[in-house]
């Protein structure tokens, strides 16, 4: 139950703040207990004697308090709360979150915790179909951060669209959901998964390398998701330059075959999913030196020497194959008939199918469009619509959840 649990509330600025003081009352009502941070915008919105009188604590504002650190240090604030919440998250905390700043009390206990945090955006608009607004928000939720909102509807500067702060009904009902799902069993309790995310690099010299344009968001959201839903989860990723997704055990690799290799390692597990784009040939002959142009104009012969096929190697694992083996097919045409083809000739389970032809911006962008296939046959497959990898990732974790149910 989520009675006696603990919040950390950040409110920032945004004239949406009025409605926090609702959330906190209501959740006071709950016997939860909520412990404030009142930035300097939120300040101009709502006072510090109102937050206090609704939460019955004191409100923090100042990171350089010598009295409040004696009392209640940031990190203690950070690590003692159940849930971190920012309500209203504005623009501007939002792109401080993302890019690790901590220049206040607020950004200094978001980047010191260790604990879940729950983000509510309100702001104009415009500024929350801004593309850097939309890439915060990516980099975010494929950090695990849980997004409610925003709504759309009219807006406080006068202008109507998205970016509406969620209800406080809506808000509560999701702290809620979360704080009451702390202590529910988790449904992949129990369950060992291995995933697999971004390129492989396969040297062509010292230098050089073959690779494709995987940035590992898909792989890396998948993995983060199987965890949330309380899977025990090995990743094993290429080159990327994401986070590691919190609580994954995450082992780094550069060539197909080190990939294999630590996939195997990773075996026995209930659930496998191929997410990464393996490169399908290596060289030869590695150069054990730089290729040099030498001025005669005469190219290197690059011989090429096919990879192991990962996904078909674990479908074919005999006594040590997971229950459930997912594969990728990145495709530029016909994406349904070569994902059921290649279902087929790898023998895994399910493909998930999508297009990564250069104009749809799959390839290292943050959403993506899926068709599962899972049958010999067009009667069984599904479609997911385009929206965040996170997105997807949650929907084919929901989709899991149910196979093994």
């Amino acid at each position: 139950m989520a009675a006696g649990k603990n919040i950390l509330l950040i409110i920032s600025g945004g004239i949406a703040a009025y409605k926090v003081l609702e959330v906190i009352r209501r959740l006071r009502d709950r016997e939860i207990n909520i412990r404030a941070i009142l930035t300097k915008g939120g300040e101009q919105f709502v006072t510090p004697l109102s937050v206090a009188a609704l939460t019955e604590n004191k409100v923090y504002q100042d990171l350089f308090s010598l009295t409040d650190e004696a009392e209640m240090g940031h990190i203690r604030l950070s690590r003692e709360a159940d849930l971190v919440l920012v309500a209203p998250a504005s623009a501007d905390i939002l792109a401080k979150m993302a890019t690790g700043q901590a220049g206040d009390l607020a950004t200094t206990a978001l980047l010191a915790t260790n604990k879940p945090v729950m983000i509510a955006p309100a702001m104009n608009v415009e500024m929350w179909n801004h593309p850097a607004t939309q890439a915060n928000i990516a980099t975010l939720e494929s950090r695990g951060v849980i997004r409610v909102g925003p709504s759309a509807g009219d807006l406080a500067c006068g202008e109507t669209g998205s970016g509406r702060l969620a209800e406080p009904a809506e808000i509560i009902a999701n702290v809620l959901d979360f704080l009451d799902g702390q202590s529910a069993p988790k449904p992949l309790a129990g369950k060992k998964a291995v995933v697999t995310s971004g390129p492989t690099h396969e040297p062509i010299d010292p230098v050089r390398y073959i690779a494709n344009r995987s940035s590992g968001k898909q792989g890396h959201a998948i993995a983060q998701a199987l965890c949330n839903a309380g899977a025990d989860v090995t990743l094993v990723s290429g080159p990327v330059s994401l986070p590691d997704p919190a609580g994954v055990k995450v082992v780094r690799i550069e060539t197909a075959r080190e990939m294999l290799a630590a996939v195997k390692n990773a075996l026995p597990a209930d659930i496998a999913i191929c997410a990464a784009a393996v490169a399908d040939w290596r060289t030869a002959d590695e150069a054990g030196q730089k290729l040099k142009k030498d001025g005669s104009g005469v190219i290197p012969d690059l011989r090429l020497s096919e990879n192991p096929d990962i996904l078909a190697t674990i479908s074919k694992a005999g006594a040590s194959r997971p229950g459930l083996v997912i594969g990728f097919a990145a495709e530029t045409e016909k994406v349904t008939e070569h994902a059921r083809a290649k279902r087929a000739r790898k023998g895994c389970d399910w493909i998930l199918a999508n297009d990564v032809a250069p104009e749809t911006g799959t390839f290292g962008g943050d959403q993506n469009e899926i068709f599962l296939i899972s049958g010999d046959d067009a009667t069984t497959d599904e479609h997911w619509s385009r929206q965040s990898k996170t997105g997807i990732a949650e929907v084919l974790c929901a989709r899991i959840i149910r196979h093994f149910s």
